[in-house]
C-alpha cells in the first residue's frame, strides 16, 4: 500500500524526522489560510499523486510550457494561483504512464535553502536478507539516470536485524555521503530513526529524494515516499486508515476484498490461474506468442467457487481484455471448483470474448466435465503451450 507524501512526512516526523512545516489541501480555496500558516516567504506547491517525477510533469490539461506538478511560489498568491491550475487537472510523469493521474490533493509546503541533494532510501535486500541503506551523493529528480550510467555513486549498506544500526553502519553512510559537522551528526541521528519507522510500520519501501543539506548546515527531508507491506497491514489500522483509493485502480480495490493476488497490467488477455509461479509462466507464455496480459490474478490454492467467480467478473469487466486464459493446475485447489466458478461468473455477466480453460492436476476429469457440459463456449486446452496459442489465435480472427 502506497500513501502520499505529506502523509509520509508526517509519519516520519512522528519518529522526530526533521522535515519542513506544511498543510495538505483538497480545494484551491484553501490554499490562503494554509500558507498563511507557513513561514514563508518561500512556499512549495506539491501535487500528491502515487506517483515520481512530478516536478517534470505535464498537465493534460495546459499548455506545454506550463509548470509541471512541483512549483515555487514567492507569494502567497502565487501559491493560490498555482493551486488553482493544478488541482483537479491530470499530470502525466514518467510513471504514471501515458493516462496520468488527476491531482486531487495538494501539499503546500515552506521553501527550504538548498545546498547540496542527496539520495537515500530503505529497502528489503532480498539477496542477503536484510533492510539495507541505499545512499548517493546525487539526488534530485534524476537518480534513475544515475542508476544507469554511474552506479559507482550508489552505495548499499544492509543492517545486521539483531545489531541495528550500527556506528561502522553510521561511518559508511555519512562517508558515502560526503557528510561533515552538523549535517553529519543530524545524520547520525536520523538514520537509526528512519531505520525504526521501517521495521515496526512493516514498510517495503521508504525512499527520500532528495535527502538535502540546508545552507545552514542542517539536514531536512525534503521529499517522502513509502510503501508498506499489504500483508502486515491487518496489525496497523493507523496505515490502513491513509489509504487512498482514488490512486489505485478499480480492479484492484474489489480484488483486495476478495483476497485476491491481483495487478492489473496493460495487455489485452486476462489470466486467472492458481499459484504465483505458474501466473508468471502463464504471462511469459502469452508475451511470447505476440500478446500482452491484462493482469496478473492469482485465486490462491484454497479458494471457493464465490472466490473464483469473483475473480473471473474482475477479469470481464476490464474493457481491454479480448480473451481469456485460464491455467489450473489442481493441488489444495481442486479442478472442478474452478469450473463451477467459471461457469457460476459467466452464467451471470455473459461471456463476451474467447475463453480458454486448461485444467490439470486433483479433480480434473470432474472439472472438465462441468465445462462440457455447461453449454458455454469454452475451448479446453491440453497444456500451457496449447492454452496460450488457442487464446492468441482466438483474438486473432
Amino acid at each position: 500500500m502506497n500513501i502520499h507524501e505529506y502523509q509520509a512526512k508526517a509519519l516520519l516526523k512522528s519518529y522526530g524526522a526533521p522535515v519542513a512545516e506544511g498543510v495538505a489541501i483538497f480545494s484551491a480555496d484553501e490554499a490562503e489560510a494554509a500558507a498563511k500558516k507557513l513561514p514563508g516567504p518561500l512556499y512549495v506547491v506539491k501535487s500528491q499523486i502515487h506517483a515520481g517525477g512530478r516536478g517534470k510533469g505535464k498537465f493534460k490539461e495546459l499548455s506545454a510550457d506550463a509548470k509541471g506538478g512541483v512549483r515555487l511560489a514567492f507569494s502567497i498568491d502565487e501559491a493560490q494561483a498555482h493551486a488553482k491550475e493544478m488541482l483537479g487537472n491530470t499530470l502525466v510523469t514518467a510513471q504514471t504512464g501515458p493516462a496520468g493521474k488527476q491531482v486531487n490533493r495538494l501539499y503546500i509546503e515552506d521553501g527550504a535553502d538548498i545546498d547540496r541533494e542527496l539520495y537515500l532510501s530503505l529497502l528489503v535486500d532480498r539477496s542477503v536478507g536484510q533492510i539495507a541503506f541505499v545512499v548517493s551523493t546525487e539526488g534530485g529528480m534524476d537518480i534513475e539516470a544515475v542508476a544507469h550510467d554511474t552506479p559507482e555513486k550508489i552505495v548499499n549498506v544492509a543492517i545486521n536485524p539483531e545489531a541495528g544500526v550500527t556506528e561502522a553502519d553510521l561511518a559508511k553512510l555519512t562517508s558515502a555521503l560526503k557528510l561533515e559537522g552538523e549535517a553529519k551528526a543530524d545524520a547520525e541521528k536520523l538514520f537509526p530513526i528512519l531505520y525504526k519507522a521501517f521495521v515496526e510500520k512493516d514498510m517495503s519501501l521508504l525512499e527520500i529524494n532528495p535527502l538535502i543539506v540546508m545552507k545552514n548546515g542542517r539536514m531536512r527531508v525534503l521529499d517522502a515516499k513509502v510503501s508498506f507491506d499489504g500483508n502486515a497491514l491487518f496489525r496497523h489500522d493507523d496505515i490502513r486508515a491513509l489509504r487512498d483509493e482514488t490512486e489505485e485502480d478499480a480492479k484492484e480495490i474489489e480484488a483486495s476484498k476478495w483476497d485476491l493476488a491481483y495487478v492489473a497490467l496493460d495487455g489485452n488477455i486476462g489470466c486467472m490461474v492458481n499459484g504465483a509461479g505458474l501466473a508468471m509462466a502463464t504471462m511469459d507464455i502469452i508475451k511470447l506468442y505476440g500478446k500482452e496480459p491484462a493482469n496478473f490474478c492469482d485465486v490462491g490454492g484454497g479458494a471457493g467457487k464465490e472466490k473464483v467467480a469473483a475473480a473471473f467478473k474482475i477479469i470481464t469487466a476490464d474493457p481491454k481484455v479480448e480473451g481469456i486464459l485460464v491455467n489450473i493446475f489442481g493441488g489444495i485447489m481442486k479442478c472442478d471448483v474452478i469450473a463451477e466458478g467459471v461457469v457460476a461468473a459467466v452464467q451471470e455477466v455473459g461471456l463476451k470474448v474467447p475463453l480458454v480453460v486448461r485444467l490439470e492436476g486433483t479433480n480434473v476429469e470432474l472439472g472438465k466435465k462441468i465445462l462440457n457440459e455447461s453449454g458455454l463456449a469454452i475451448t479446453a486446452a491440453d497444456d500451457l503451450d496449447d492454452a496460450a496459442k488457442k487464446i492468441v489465435a482466438a483474438i486473432n480472427g
